[in-house]
């Protein structure tokens, strides 16, 4: 419910307080008017406030989406730059741990933190392939890479519209007398999905992810 129909409420509301007062209507209807006209504002607020709840959920599962297909094309990267650099074990090693560990998250806080690590050592796998010329030229290679960005930036549409989704939702469960209903029904804030170097980005344009 946006701040129009609050208002509106509101003024029904003080209407029918005042004409009550003024003898204007009987009190007996008052009083049921008033009880409908609350409990109906009630009503509003609350779906409000689930509509908002699902449209952030939608958001991250669109997020999800994205995630997923990363995680799908890692380790064909990995192998690729294997057949070239085979003794960069370690290197292909915490590739596969952080990618295990972003599969693994859950809430958007663990994410932020697990995509954030998995980025680090993709970028450091791609900066280990500038050491092989053949490498660098393989059309696998090269794909992969295409694909990997290609990810990257649908994750940060989605995440752009998952933040914004998120940020409506909690200035809903902030905002009076919308709180009051939150308290009462437990609606819990949503923590925002925030990547690297791009916290203070949030309202600018969106950052091309380089390898």
């Amino acid at each position: 419910m946006n701040g129009f129909w609050n208002i509106v409420f509101i003024l029904i509301i003080i209407v029918l307080l005042l004409s009550g007062l003024f003898d204007l209507i009987r009190w007996q209807f008052n009083i049921i008017a008033l009880v409908a006209a609350v409990v109906f504002w009630l009503i509003a607020l609350y779906n409000s406030l689930v509509a908002k709840r699902n449209q952030v959920k939608e958001a991250w599962s669109d997020i999800e989406v994205q995630l997923k297909r990363r995680y799908d094309l890692i380790p064909n990267l990995v192998e690729t730059v294997k057949g070239y650099a085979a003794h960069e074990k370690t290197t292909f090693e915490k590739v596969i741990q952080a990618r295990n560990q972003a599969m693994g998250a859950k809430s958007a806080e663990e994410h932020t933190k697990a995509e954030n690590y998995l980025t680090n050592t993709l970028k450091t796998l791609f900066a280990l392939a500038e050491n092989y010329p053949d490498l660098k030229a393989n059309v696998n290679f090269l794909e992969l890479q295409r694909e990997l960005s290609d990810t990257e930036n649908k994750i940060q549409a989605a995440r752009r519209f998952y933040n914004s989704n998120v940020m409506d939702y909690n200035t809903l469960i902030e905002s009076f007398p919308s709180n009051l209903v939150a308290q009462l029904f437990r609606f819990m804030k949503e923590a925002f999905f925030d990547l690297q170097g791009e916290e203070e980005a949030r309202a600018k344009e969106p950052v091309k992810v380089k390898f």
